[in-house]
């Protein structure tokens, strides 16, 4: 559904293709981006958006695939490549340098030098005449890029940008830490740069930023251009139904729900706040249940988990574990409550990738393999190889050392840990994320079978689909708000994008 490359485009890619082990993430995607437009990038997640964006800023090489530049066939070997054709990127996570000051980050690969010697003065004069550009003069070229609030480090990403003269920018999730008052002034330099002829590839889920500065929208699903070039006030009704579609009957396994016992309340919320996160979140889980929460980043969905199980000190509400209050901010007190949580980032979060499996999985439970103070290292290993088995990990081995398993394996590493735990509440934040095809289905069969033994799973991921397809009901969050609380059968994907894209009034 591609339209036909316009002779004064900045870029066009055409047929771009790239596979990794058991996904095709781009599966011929086009792109056609016009000198001094905002051309916006709309998709799920998992729809091929990131993976675009790393094949145009170099980090990825496509399979297949025409890239043309200024009307000439392009090679994006390595990001120093693009930089250097002018193409920046401006990740969500961004590629800044914390102990590195604003000048530095600003010019870093790129400092004016003299005799192989940094020309510092220079440099910090350079950088101070981009920020002034940028509106922002006041921020200091010696100050540590660390210590900036998240408007400041995109502002010094931004100059980054504009310090390699890059003619395109692409900006992944931009306004998602951001205040109101700092996004207006990143639209108003937004604008600032389209006037001067810099085209911007801007990507959002939030269709009233796109409709405020977007010129026009491509649309992904499932790895490939469903929609490209629609104008930006294109009806949410439509780009919701471009962006959906799938029946998620046929990919998720079926639930027997009659294993959930709502006579048993495992878990209560009320009144939960955090102020600046989310306020007066609500919500009861019940032994055998699986409650999914649907959302966008920034909609306070992961901060709410970790303050459910201690990591997080809410400002007010409470938290009950089978009808006893829990202590607020302790993990220790959740984890003795019968709480577990699988973190988003389970590398840095959830694993010791430098330890034995058999150490992450009875990390939760050591005084269980202690005897005088000695570890019992054959119960230790018995207990993890039984577990491990159980959870179909393979290979079933507590020796190996955790950084040298898949994803799917890793995140049925950190699943383990809770079932010797014996825990009766499991909080699961974005459990596929990073895991292929055939691994995402034994996790959701995995998932099915804890809810069959009894466990309460509270459900965070960022696709709709794996929500309604494995959730008995799903509350639906947007900035911080619970928007509303229904059977998943009730719901549809678009529904749940119209709410959470367009903000919608609380529902009950």
């Amino acid at each position: 559904m591609s339209e036909s490359p316009n002779p004064e485009s900045l870029l066009t890619m055409t047929g771009i293709v790239k596979a990794f082990p058991g996904v095709r993430a781009l599966d011929g995607v086009d792109l056609d981006v016009l000198p001094g437009e905002v051309h916006c990038l709309l998709g799920q997640n998992g729809a091929g958006k990131s993976t675009l964006i790393k094949v145009l800023s170099g980090a990825h090489q496509p399979d297949d695939g025409v890239i043309t530049w200024r009307g000439e066939p392009a090679t994006l070997g390595s990001p120093v490549a693009a930089l250097r054709l002018g193409i920046a990127t401006m990740y969500q996570e961004l590629d800044l340098v914390p102990g590195l000051s604003v000048a530095e980050n600003i010019f870093l690969g790129n400092e004016p030098a003299s005799f192989g010697f940094t020309k510092r003065l220079a440099m910090r004069g350079a950088a101070r005449d981009l920020l002034r550009r940028l509106g922002h003069p006041e921020i200091p070229p010696g100050r540590e890029v660390g210590l900036l609030s998240s408007a400041g480090q995109q502002l010094v990403s931004m100059a980054r940008a504009l310090a390699h003269d890059a003619r395109l920018i692409v900006m992944d999730e931009p306004t998602a830490a951001l205040a109101a008052d700092e996004v207006d002034n990143l639209f108003r330099i937004v604008a600032e740069l389209t006037a001067e002829g810099v085209a911007v590839v801007y990507i959002s889920h939030r269709l009233d930023e796109i409709r405020r500065i977007g010129h026009r929208v491509t649309v992904l699903k499932d790895g490939r251009t469903v929609a490209a070039g629609l104008p930006a006030n294109t009806p949410t009704s439509e780009l919701v139904n471009l962006m959906s579609g799938r029946m998620v009957e046929t990919v998720f396994p079926r639930r027997d729900v009659s294993t959930v016992d709502e006579s048993r309340e495992v878990l209560r919320v009320e009144g939960l706040t955090r102020e600046g996160e989310f306020a007066d979140i609500g919500f009861t889980l019940h032994a055998g249940e699986i409650v999914g929460i649907a959302g966008l980043v920034g909609a306070g969905r992961s901060e709410l988990l970790e303050t459910v199980f201690g990591a997080r000190k809410a400002d007010a509400g409470t938290v009950m574990v089978n009808g006893k209050p829990l202590r607020p901010g302790s993990v220790p007190a959740a984890v003795a409550a019968g709480i577990g949580l699988a973190p988003e980032e389970r590398k840095s979060q959830g694993l010791l990738l430098d330890q034995s499996v058999a150490d992450n999985v009875t990390l939760a439970s050591l005084p269980a393999f202690s005897r005088a103070g000695f570890t019992e290292r054959g119960k230790e290993l018995r207990t993890a190889r039984a577990t491990l088995e159980r959870l179909d990990l393979r290979p079933a081995d507590p020796r190996r050392i955790a950084r040298t398993l898949s994803g799917g394996n890793q995140q049925k590493a950190v699943v383990a840990r809770w079932l010797v735990r014996d825990c009766s509440v499991l909080l699961l934040d974005e459990p596929t994320r990073g895991v292929d095809v055939g691994a995402r289905a034994e996790l959701y069969r995995l998932i099915h079978q804890l809810a069959a033994a009894g466990v309460a799973v509270l459900l965070v991921s960022s696709e709709v689909p794996e929500v309604l397809g494995l959730a008995d009901r799903v509350l639906v969050m947007r900035e911080g708000r619970l928007l509303t609380e229904a059977p998943a059968a009730e719901l549809t994907e678009a529904a749940v994008l119209d709410l959470v894209m367009e903000g919608s009034e609380v529902m009950t």
